[in-house]
Order: structure tokens, then C-alpha cells, then sequence
């Protein structure tokens, strides 16, 4: 079926499509326009009408009229455009962006401006490479291979408490957090408001430094805590103490990571003579793998980074009433990933992907 209307003929599947375009608001408004401009034509109104209603010129309304009627609804997107052709290719602006910049430039990595003006082509035109292939130089991901020589037996060991525990016993994640600091603004916290987020003073008054010792209990999240000025084995020790008094009468496995008051002697003996608490090592560089570690990012986020403390006793009072309320809410810890989905990524690849 076609309808015929002055210089426009119109049929039912274009009519669709342009009263699609005229109402939509993701495509472009120049292609928006263009599809009212032939709508209003085929519906018999008038040049000078539809130039007066749309806010175009007579001279756009006979123009896009007349490319419909001559060659269809095609004819309404942007013709080609010639522009200038491009000096230096897409792919030789990514090969020299992953080149290393001369030493005469003293920089340790490229901008847009500093690669352009190497090439001697627009820095729009280096950005628009970069965004197609993903080429990102500003940006940096560090990484981290373990050395420790008994590293597949200590993953395997802390993965394995974490997934199979053993039955009728504990196991807890500890460790410290030391060196908080008991910061108070120079100046009254600005609350949050509609439309603004809380303001607080970029400087602040220091009234000094604690550490947090946590022992997270894997199955149920529940927290035992206590903070000293200092850590050393001293302090460690009688936290363990602390915890050992706190779970009575059941075996006790410990996670803890390398650091060396874990390894003392006095640590050592007190272990011997307590042979119900074991102790299991995280790998070297795998403190990561110590769940106690998600409890004390938990507390800084909501409790410590964004608190104003007038003394190490009112930081450590805000430290005791967190862990507290935790404590009524608190949820077990669940570790997800086997050793075996772990493991390839621990490790230096030994050959090259050309399999060499």
C-alpha cells in the first residue's frame, strides 16, 4: 500500500519507521528532525509550515524532502564524508605507544600530547587509537610471585582448613593491624545532605598510633579483639593467650601469616605446651589468603577511615564498640576457590605462550 501526497510517496513499513525515529530519544536529533520533515510532507503540509513548526530553514525542509523522494529512507542518514586522510595508521600509534618514550623526553610513559607531537598528528586523533584498542598507558597493575619453597603445601594446608575443617574444633584467622591512627579534624565534619556528599578537612591533628589484634572465627564471623600500643612477639603471645582463654577445652587452628613475631621462640614453647592450638603459615607474600584480612577492611571503611578520634583511648573505644555490634550481626566467612584454581596463578610461568 502507498500513499501518495505531493512529491512524497510514503508506504506503510517507511511511515513505521519514520514515526519510530520522530519519537525516540536514543537516536540522533538530526535524524529525529529529519523524520518529522518527511511526516509533515507526506501529510500534505505545507514547506513554509513545517519550516515554522520544526525551527529548521525552508531550505533544510526541501532538502531532506526531496533526498526522501528521490532515493527512500536511506537517504536520510549523513552521506560519506571525504575529510582528510589519515597521515599515520591506527596501528603504527599503538605500535610506537608500546615503545618505551626516547630518554631525551624524561618521562616514564606516553601521553596523548607527548605522542602526538612525536608523530607529528593530533592529539585527538592518538586518543581515538587508544579508545579502539584498549591501550590504556596511564594506567599501572601490580603484581607478585610468591618464593616460599613450601608454597603448593601451604596453600593446600590453609585452603584446606578453610573448606574442610576438622570436626570438633576451630579455626580462626588471626592477625594484626598496626599503626592506626587516632586522627581528629581541624574542623567540625560537614553531615551529609541531599545532593552533597559529608565534607571533612583535608588536615588533621595526629594524637597518636595503636594496633589491633583480631582472631576472626571462620564459621560464624564472631570477632575476639584487643589493641596494644606495640607488636611484638610480647603482645602476640598474650593475645594468644587471650584467645586460647576465649575458646576453652576444643582444638584451635590458627591461621596466621610469616611475620616473624608469629615465629618467636617464646611463641614456640608456649605452642609446645599447649599442644591443642596449631598454628598454620600462610605463604611468603600470601597474607592475603588470611581471612582476617576482609574483617579489617570491613572496620576501616565503616568504623576508622572516615571517624575524627581526640585520643588513642577514644580511637580504641570506637575500634571495641564496632567489633561489639559486629559481634550481634556478624556472619560466617566463606572461602570459595579450591587450591587447584589458585595454584596456576601463584606461580612464575616457566616458558613463553609460544610454547618454546
Amino acid at each position: 500500500m502507498t500513499l501518495l501526497t505531493g512529491q512524497v510517496q510514503l508506504d506503510v513499513q517507511d511511515r513505521a519507521t519514520l514515526v519510530s525515529w520522530s519519537r525516540s530519544s536514543s537516536i540522533r536529533a538530526g535524524l529525529v528532525i529529519r523524520a518529522k520533515i518527511v511526516l509533515a510532507a507526506a501529510d500534505g503540509e505545507g514547506t513554509s509550515a513545517i519550516a515554522r513548526r520544526l525551527g529548521v530553514s525552508r531550505p533544510t525542509v526541501i532538502q531532506w524532502r526531496d533526498r526522501f523522494a528521490q532515493n527512500g529512507i536511506e537517504a536520510l542518514s549523513d552521506a560519506p564524508r571525504s575529510g582528510r586522510p589519515k597521515t599515520v595508521a591506527d596501528q603504527d600509534i599503538i605500535t610506537a605507544t608500546l615503545e618505551p618514550p626516547p630518554q631525551t623526553l624524561a618521562v616514564t610513559h606516553w601521553s596523548t600530547r607527548l605522542l602526538a607531537g612525536q608523530l607529528g598528528i593530533g592529539d585527538a586523533t592518538v586518543a581515538r587509537a587508544w579508545r579502539r584498542y584498549g591501550v590504556q598507558p596511564w594506567r599501572r597493575q601490580t603484581f607478585k610471585f610468591s618464593t616460599d619453597p613450601e608454597l603448593v603445601a601451604k596453600v593446600r594446608d590453609v585452603i584446606g582448613l578453610y573448606l574442610n575443617p576438622p570436626e570438633k574444633a576451630v579455626v580462626l584467622c588471626v592477625d594484626e593491624k598496626s599503626q592506626i591512627q587516632a586522627l581528629d579534624r581541624t574542623a567540625p565534619i560537614l553531615p551529609l545532605r541531599p545532593g552533597l556528599p559529608e565534607k571533612a578537612t583535608h588536615d588533621y591533628n595526629r594524637h597518636g598510633t595503636t594496633t589491633l589484634f583480631a582472631a576472626l572465627e571462620v564459621a560464624t564471623g564472631r570477632v575476639t579483639d584487643r589493641c596494644y600500643a606495640r607488636h611484638r612477639h610480647e603482645e602476640f603471645l598474650h593475645f594468644m593467650k587471650q584467645v586460647a582463654k576465649a575458646y576453652p577445652r576444643v582444638r584451635l587452628h590458627v591461621v596466621v601469616d610469616n611475620y616473624r613475631t608469629h615465629k618467636h621462640p617464646d611463641v614456640a614453647a608456649w605452642l609446645a605446651k599447649n599442644p591443642r592450638i596449631t598454628l598454620h603459615f600462610t605463604p611468603t607474600s600470601g597474607s592475603w589468603m588470611n581471612m582476617v584480612e576482609i574483617f579489617f577492611g570491613i572496620i576501616t571503611r565503616q568504623a576508622i577511615r572516615r571517624g575524627t578520634f581526640t585520643s588513642v583511648k577514644d580511637l580504641i573505644g570506637a575500634i571495641e564498640a564496632f567489633i561489639n555490634g559486629w559481634n550481634d550481626r556478624c556472619h560466617p566467612f566463606v572461602w570459595t576457590k579450591t587450591a587447584e584454581q589458585i595454584l596456576p596463578h601463584t606461580t612464575r610461568q616457566p616458558t613463553s605462550d609460544a610454547r618454546h
